[in-house]
């Protein structure tokens, strides 16, 4: 199937809007990006044409992005392009959406702090000991430190 898949670097233009829908949740905001140059005459960079997007999240994408983003903040939203043309009250209409499959504070800008948002449907799974990856030495059965490792005997109450 052929996509256009784009990367747009810019700034969060709207406040999200998260709405839950029968297919899922569903999150949408505008997103400016401006193009900037280096301008020789005045010696200093310059802002140029600002293009906006709306940014259509959906599932968990979409309600991490109505919990992380706010107006103002760098971006970088990776998508499908979707170019549209419309006809309202006898004007031409064109809009340009990206239907997000990655969104991402631009750390070029700041700091941001991940969390990993939690499953309530799920319950937490026991924790498990580290493999040991290492090699084992020359002539050993057993990798290196694993020699005495075997599960204890069980204790036996009297």
């Amino acid at each position: 199937m052929n996509e256009t898949m784009v990367c747009a670097v810019g700034r969060v233009a709207t406040q999200p809007v998260y709405r839950e829908v029968a297919s899922g949740p569903s999150a949408r905001f505008r997103l400016a990006v401006t193009a900037r140059y280096w301008d020789r005459e005045k010696n200093t960079w310059t802002d140029g044409h600002t293009n906006f997007f709306t940014v259509w999240a959906n599932r968990q994408l979409a309600t991490n992005t109505a919990a992380s983003l706010t107006v103002g903040e760098p971006v970088i939203v990776q998508g499908r392009l979707k170019v549209r043309t419309d006809v309202r009250e006898g004007q031409s209409w064109t809009s340009a959406d990206i239907d997000a499959v990655a969104i991402g504070h631009d750390l070029a800008w700041g700091t941001s702090a991940f969390r990993r948002a939690g499953k309530p449907d799920t319950a937490p799974s026991p924790t498990q000991p580290e493999p040991n990856w290492e090699t084992p030495p020359e002539g050993s059965a057993e990798p290196a430190g694993t020699q005495n490792q075997h599960a204890p005997e069980p204790a036996v109450l009297t």
